[in-house]
């Protein structure tokens, strides 16, 4: 099975990379752009679905600071 892990930052913790993404837009002529969070997207291909929340909350994320979202793709 192919899956998608999205993963972000928690509200209230601070993006480094968002801010900056956010004050470059403006520089570059796109205007209108607020609140830019930048996460990472994780796409594997696992043979037990079941244990994916698992693999995100021990490796793939930072649970104390992140948030996930899993898809499965079918």
């Amino acid at each position: 099975m192919k899956a998608r892990v999205l993963i972000r930052p928690k509200d209230g913790i601070l993006d480094p990379q968002g801010q900056a993404v956010e004050r470059a837009l403006p520089a570059l002529g796109f205007g209108g752009a607020a609140n830019v969070r930048v996460g990472r997207l994780v796409e594997l291909d696992v043979e037990d679905g079941s244990r994916l929340d698992e693999m995100c909350e021990r490796l793939l994320a930072n649970p104390l600071i992140e948030d996930y979202e899993v898809q499965v793709i079918e």
